[in-house]
């Protein structure tokens, strides 16, 4: 049984361009990885502290958020400009965040007003 596919070596300035820019995406994703360590440890801090409530639940959202926007553009690949088809995904990405913030901003009015 034979097979028709033919195996392509990458020469070595191929090679050493994808390691350096899979050197350069694994540094970016540990960096951020670590930014969301350190938020989570800052949200964790911020309510150990004993803060006072009215003070805790909206430093908690807004690095929650943070967190969420780093996710999307290091672990989701959403920074990568030349992904196949990142302008429909992205605009798909943010629609559902409004539509999601906006179901969250409605229904927080209802039951607490």
């Amino acid at each position: 049984m034979s097979h028709d596919t033919e195996i392509q070596g990458r020469s070595q300035s191929q090679y050493e361009f994808d390691r350096r820019k899979n050197a350069v995406q694994l540094r970016k994703q540990v960096i951020n990885f670590a930014i969301m360590i350190f938020l989570t440890f800052v949200a964790f801090a911020t309510v150990v502290a004993d803060f006072a409530p009215t003070f805790i639940k909206p430093v908690i959202l807004l690095l929650a958020g943070i967190q969420v926007v780093l996710q999307l553009y290091s672990f989701m690949h959403m920074d990568d400009k030349h992904a196949p088809f990142i302008g429909v995904i992205s605009t798909f990405v943010w629609v559902g965040a409004v539509i999601a913030f906006t179901f969250f901003l409605a229904f927080n009015t209802i039951i607490w007003w």
